[in-house]
């Protein structure tokens, strides 16, 4: 069985840098399959890297019917939504589709965007493993657990965090994640 790395990122990442394209080299030359979103930002970037290097394990996810950004021309999975979904609902559809066909998680963070921070919520709710490049620090983080991300979100400024916390009730999204992995108590 092949290896699926999950991609993604911030709009707000439009380059990628020498230290993501050394992970991502890494990735290539494992020959691990790669499943990416179809957004501007960082998906847009790290298809293009892919692209320039002629990869071709790769599949593009997209919510709806439309694809956005295929830079590579490879496959497209389009992912059914619930009618009437618009914005950040619309496109989580996706990523939890991409998060349970992935293995591991490759997340380009800007330490804000309430998407890549859902993603790492879901790949950590599946038990699955995620490394993060925290843009502010320009550094990497291992993620496998909550206290892992609640660790990174510790270093996020106190702005930052309010407006996580008002998109997606950060604190009650951790607080309901770690009730559901504690072991159930029979008597």
């Amino acid at each position: 069985m092949n290896t699926t790395v999950f991609l993604s990122g911030s709009r707000s990442i439009a380059r990628v840098s020498p230290a993501v394209r050394e992970r991502l080299d890494n990735i290539m030359q494992c020959s691990l399959s790669v499943i990416i979103g179809d957004a501007n930002g960082a998906d847009k970037a790290l298809q293009r890297a892919l692209a320039d290097a002629a990869y071709e394990p790769v599949t593009i996810f997209a919510a709806g019917d439309k694809c956005r950004n295929n830079l590579g021309g490879w496959e497209t999975r389009f992912i059914k939504t619930r009618p009437g979904l618009k914005g950040r609902d619309f496109y989580a559809q996706k990523d939890k589709a991409m998060a349970s066909a992935a293995d591991y998680g490759f997340v380009l963070w800007d330490g804000e965007s309430a998407g890549s921070i859902g993603n790492a919520l879901e790949l950590i709710h599946q038990g699955k493993p995620a490394l993060i490049w925290f843009a502010p620090e320009k550094a990497f983080h291992k993620i496998k657990y909550i206290p892992d991300l609640e660790a990174l979100l510790n270093r996020c400024d106190r702005a930052a965090y309010q407006g996580l916390e008002q998109k997606i009730h950060l604190a009650r999204t951790l607080r309901d994640m770690r009730t559901a992995a504690q072991p159930s108590l029979t008597l």
